[in-house]
């Protein structure tokens, strides 16, 4: 298989140090090579090892297990770690580009991002919300298609709804745009994730799942019919459920993974049972794109104490997750 394209991320984050640490565990961790898509300078700021330039990725594996591969994609000379420049954000945009470029061609067996600022971004002329927008666009995607996951250890969870205020998202749900979420979600269950009979639970909107219609009507209207629809097509598919106990360990081990109506109700799940090893996975793409499910932390890069966990976990599933795309398509 061949290697991983990571992109640095804001190099005066925490990636550089995730990424490293990654590298240092890459023997007990199991991990697949893979290629940092970025500059040296960042890695030097906060890590002493061993690192390889690379100009093309046939070159990793051979280095991998003594240097971390790098493939310069600028020239970034200084980095100073928890202080983000107009510089950084640039490369992190550049190591962006280059990493889908290498998935898409197939250089790279799939591609994970590490945390960037959006705000530094968009002052470099960045013009996506987020890096999961970015790929998709430059992987033939509708935006709306482009599904976020995250998963970790105890629970895989997707928002039908994310960056929007709470109070429009009963608004922005639809039986169809559900619908579409829910078996983006599913087809990626056994494609990746290689479960034959994916099981999903589809959360309601309003505490207890509207109680039969005396705490509001959405989950009667508008989220029943789509978890009707998906049974018809013949999908494993229960809900509206409450989702205040679909979390508890004897119910959330029923499914695969649950389908969660807005942005809280699906991440605060991740973050509560699987915080430092939880990944945002993106499906509907024709490649593999994940990202550790944590952000820039600049208030401690460079400290020494970020944990590669997450790091970790992306890294692994990105190359699991590549390996059963490989192995379908020879099928």
């Amino acid at each position: 298989m061949q290697p991983l394209a990571v992109s640095i991320g804001d190099p005066a984050g925490i990636g550089p140090e995730v990424i490293a640490r990654s590298w240092e565990a890459r023997d007990t961790a199991g991990l697949s090579p893979f290629v940092v898509a970025g500059a040296e300078a960042p890695l030097r700021a906060v890590w002493d090892g061993p690192i390889a330039t690379i100009s093309t990725l046939d070159q990793a594996a051979a280095c991998f297990h003594a240097a971390l591969p790098v493939l310069p994609v600028g020239e970034l000379l200084d980095a100073t770690p928890g202080q983000p420049t107009p510089a950084g954000a640039a490369l992190a945009f550049a190591a962006l580009e280059k990493a889908v470029a290498l998935t898409l061609s197939g250089e790279a067996a799939a591609m994970v991002t590490a945390p960037v600022s959006k705000a530094e971004l968009k002052a470099v002329g960045y013009t996506w919300p987020g890096q999961t927008e970015f790929v998709a666009e430059r992987s033939g995607v509708a935006p709306d298609d482009a599904v976020m996951m995250l998963a970790g250890p105890h629970v895989r969870t997707v928002p039908v709804t994310i960056h929007i205020p709470l109070r429009q998202v009963p608004e922005a749900l639809t039986t169809d745009l559900i619908l579409r979420r829910a078996e983006t979600t599913l087809r990626a269950l056994r494609l990746d994730f290689g479960i034959a009979e994916p099981r999903l639970a589809v959360t309601g909107l309003n505490p207890h799942a509207g109680e039969d219609g005396h705490i509001g009507l959405e989950d009667q209207t508008i989220i029943a019919p789509a978890v009707e629809e998906l049974r018809r097509r013949g999908w494993l598919a229960e809900g509206p459920l409450p989702a205040d106990a679909l979390f508890a360990p004897h119910i959330r081990t029923r499914y695969d993974a649950m389908l969660c109506m807005y942005h809280d109700q699906a991440l605060i799940p991740v973050k509560a049972l699987d915080f430092d090893q939880g990944v945002n996975m993106t499906l509907g793409l024709p490649i593999v794109r994940t990202s550790p499910d944590h952000g820039t932390a600049f208030n401690i890069a460079g400290r020494g104490v970020a944990r590669p966990d997450a790091m970790i976990a992306a890294l692994k599933m990105a190359a699991q997750c590549a390996a059963r795309r490989a192995e379908a398509a020879n099928r």
